[in-house]
């Protein structure tokens, strides 16, 4: 008799083990870790991952399980154990560590169906499987189930004959198209057309385009159009018996129009070759090895990538690339399928449900050895990992924000040491930790300082704002940036213009002195609060009336700041009227496609300026943008945040590498109205390394990491007294359990304190060897855990946040 230990889909404290159950006798050989299985929990019947097959287990009276969900594992060995570390990583339940491996399509109800594999002929199949696949070429496994057993169909699908496909009822299904097939011999056609009453014109037409293209089938929706026909001529002549109607799947490839002009290697310059040895070396050797390619923008880090690949692929391995999620633009597919073809399978949030199934069946199956994707493809299930390429690694799309929070470079780290094979991370502005890291020799630091062909960074002017204003300029540009726009419109060159919106309109800021009100015991600035009129400090609690006149110059132009991108188009108009414009944001990308189609119009010209947030800030290359200018670039500095500083270096610097990336020259203005920050002043001169150092020294100063780890626990409930006594709680058991150089802060309120009418609390651990935390918080969330499943209560714990909020 064998048993199964499995993770059941209930996500609670309390089920956050595995149970074991009964194998059925019919499944004894059939069932292996990783496989999803239906089964009996309680009064209900959920889905399940099996963990481990035994031979006995502790319990007496188990339960058998009901249904088997797959016939070949979804989640490999490897993977598996990705999932028991991810649990204890990130403290989150066992069954949300799996679902995240799985694409959205099979977390749903689901029905099984067996077809026909590709290219398998009838004749070859087993006689007592033909009855099934005479008139069709898929069937539901319940119906052949009851007359053949799994074994049997287990071994066909090994055997290659047939494939076992997830129907899934509400998410996605396969894509099926309708196919018209000639049911009668070409010869007859001219004979039928004679016979076809003159006002049929329509079916004379369909069955004149057979007889001239010699084609037996062709799509419905391509027929309409090549023979310009209509749906009820199709339909008389299937009537008649002269064409037959069938269903095809065909996979959902988002980029099937498209056709990728192959591309080949380049050449390496001198410091390029420098940095792919020691990374082709390590692929040889088969040695895990952590490199940080640091490299300004334009140095061409995607070509070291691509031949580094090219030598995983050549050694018969598999490679995974991360990229952040908004620059997944085209031209970074582009580049991939250009070099590799049908190799490559991507994942992103951009493609539907059922493109992201399909895109994963290709990697298990084995179909594709490349996935070029965004965060959650690191979980791809390959089972020969020979790299691992993070690209703009300082990315904060790469930390998931809810359940489980991992990090993707932990989780490409902690896979590449499985399968012994390097991670490249790879930026112009990477993280303080991952640099620190490199220089401390964990991680081996490869460096590209010069663009390719030796083309010089674009120069950057810094314009202060608050001048601008005393010479009566109270537009939000500059007028060194209106000429500048209007020297490119007469020179038909293009421009780009950013407008920084994280942190919007919350702080408070006096417009003649550029004094921003900061709070006295922490060094970060005070949030506005309409209501109330109040300023607060999100960090220590601290707060203060807004002041009538500025502290600093008494000045009476102290206010808060903010402005959208519809705002900026508008004045822009007035300013440029004879300016083409096209807006990238939230509003205008919303629709599937729209990112890519607004691109494409400002690369074929038919636009003079990009406007947008966020989005336009990286993987752009246009030969002809030789203008980029940022708008407000230091609201993020303003934003309750110790990385503000660095994530602002990071953004210019990343904005200022759109410009001039081919034969013309860039420019670069960044207008702002703290222009002696040294996070603008160093990224305007590209200076990552002094910046590094300053920034390093203010880390040190307020024991933030790279020098200390950060775990941010924050407590929700409807009720606030709820909450401040449930985080009172949490911080005293915190102090008790940790060494005394452990730091515990708060508890204090979030930044936001109430989201959805939830109030939040938080406390922060700072800490730099702390072995049990975890077992420490763990505890927390199970000593609450009575008013977590009964009182609305929500405890989150975030070992390494990317954000304070």
């Amino acid at each position: 008799m064998k048993f199964a230990s499995i993770i059941v889909d209930v996500p609670a404290m309390q089920t956050d083990r595995a149970f074991d159950y009964k194998i059925p006798d019919e499944w004894q050989e059939l069932i292996t870790p990783g496989m999803r299985v239906i089964v009996p929990f309680g009064p209900r019947k959920v889905q399940g991952f099996v963990i481990e097959t035994k031979n006995h287990s502790d319990f007496n009276r188990l339960k058998s399980i009901t249904e088997l969900l797959d016939l070949t594992p979804c989640l490999t060995p490897e993977l598996l154990q990705v999932g028991h570390w991810l649990t204890e990583k990130t403290l989150c339940f066992k069954i949300s560590a799996f679902q995240v491996m799985l694409p959205a399509a099979m977390k749903a109800k689901y029905e099984k169906v067996i077809r026909l594999a590709r290219d398998q002929e009838l004749v070859s199949l087993p006689e007592m499987l033909l009855p099934y696949f005479q008139k069709t070429d898929q069937v539901n496994l319940k119906d052949i189930e009851k007359t053949i057993s799994l074994a049997f169909i287990q071994k066909q699908i090994k055997l290659g004959h047939l494939e076992l496909i997830y129907k899934v009822k509400q998410k996605t299904n396969k894509k099926m198209v309708k196919v018209i097939k000639l049911n009668v011999p070409v010869s007859q056609l001219e004979q039928l057309i004679n016979e076809l009453p003159s006002n049929a014109k329509k079916q004379m037409d369909i069955l004149n385009y057979f007889k001239l293209n010699s084609k037996s089938q062709i799509q419905l929706q391509e027929l309409l159009v090549e023979a310009k026909t209509s749906d009820t001529s199709v339909k008389s002549l299937i009537s008649k018996g002269v064409l037959i109607e069938e269903s095809k799947e065909i996979y959902r490839d988002p980029y099937q129009d498209r056709n990728f002009k192959q591309t080949s290697s380049l050449q390496l310059n001198q410091e390029q070759q420098n940095a792919i040895a020691p990374i082709l070396s390590s692929v040889k050797h088969s040695h895990h090895e952590v490199f940080l390619m640091y490299g300004v923008t334009g140095s061409g880090k995607t070509e070291v990538y691509l031949q580094s690949i090219e030598e995983v692929l050549k050694n018969g391995k598999e490679a995974i690339v991360l990229v952040p999620e908004i620059s997944l633009t085209p031209q970074m597919v582009h580049r991939f399928k250009g070099r590799f073809g049908s190799q490559v399978a991507v994942l992103h949030s951009g493609l539907s449900i059922g493109e992201k199934y399909d895109e994963w069946r290709k990697i298990q199956r084995k179909e594709v050895k490349l996935v070029v994707g965004a965060r959650s493809a690191i979980f791809a299930p390959f089972d020969n990992l020979g790299m691992i390429i993070i690209d703009e690694e300082h990315e904060s799309s790469y930390k998931q924000e809810e359940n489980p929070r991992y990090h993707a470079r932990d989780v490409a780290i902690y896979r590449a040491q499985l399968h012994k094979c390097p991670v490249v991370l790879g930026s112009a502005t990477p993280t303080l930790e991952t640099f620190a890291r490199s220089q401390k020799g964990v991680y081996k630091l490869l460096t590209l300082k010069e663009r390719v062909n030796r083309r010089s960074m674009p120069g950057v002017d810094i314009i202060d704002m608050r001048e601008e204003l005393r010479n009566g300029n109270r537009t939000m540009f500059s007028t060194s940036l209106i000429e500048k726009l209007q020297d490119r419109l007469s020179k038909g060159e293009q421009s780009v213009l950013f407008l920084n919106k994280r942190g919007y309109s919350s702080f408070v800021m006096c417009r003649d002195c550029g004094f921003v009100i900061q709070c006295q015991h922490c060094d970060i600035s005070l949030t506005y609060h309409r209501h109330g009129q109040k300023l607060k400090c999100h960090y220590c609690g601290h707060e203060e009336h807004m002041p009538k006149v500025c502290p600093e110059c008494q000045s009476e132009h102290i206010r808060f700041f903010g402005t959208g991108t519809q705002k900026v188009e508008e004045e822009l108009v007035k300013v440029l009227p004879e300016s083409r414009i096209i807006r990238m944001d939230v509003d205008t990308t919303g629709k599937k496609g729209a990112h890519e189609k607004l691109l494409t119009k400002f690369g074929n010209k038919e636009a003079d300026i990009l406007l947008g947030t966020q989005m336009i800030a990286k993987g752009l290359d246009f030969p002809d943008v030789t203008l980029v200018g940022v708008l407000a670039a230091d609201t993020m500095l303003n934003l309750p945040d110790f990385r503000a500083s660095e994530k602002t270096f990071q953004l210019l610097t990343q904005v200022s590498g759109r410009a001039g990336r081919h034969e013309l020259p860039g420019e670069v203005i960044i207008q702002t109205y703290a222009p002696e920050h040294y996070s603008i002043q160093l990224a305007s001169q590209y200076e990552y390394d002094l910046f590094y150092e300053q920034e390093m020294l203010l880390r040190k100063n307020h024991a933030y990491p790279p020098y200390y780890y950060i775990a941010l626990v924050t407590v929700s409930h409807p009720e606030i007294t709820k909450v401040v006594s449930v985080t009172e709680k949490v911080s005293q058991f915190l102090r008790r359990n940790v060494s005394n150089e452990t730091k515990i802060l708060g508890p204090v309120a979030s930044p936001i304190p109430r989201i959805k009418d939830r109030y939040r609390y938080q406390c922060m651990v700072k800490y730099k060897r702390e072995k049990n935390l975890n077992e420490t918080l763990r505890k927390i969330i199970e000593h609450f855990q009575q008013d977590i499943t009964s009182n609305d209560l929500l405890i989150t714990v975030d070992l390494n946040p990317s954000t304070m909020m």
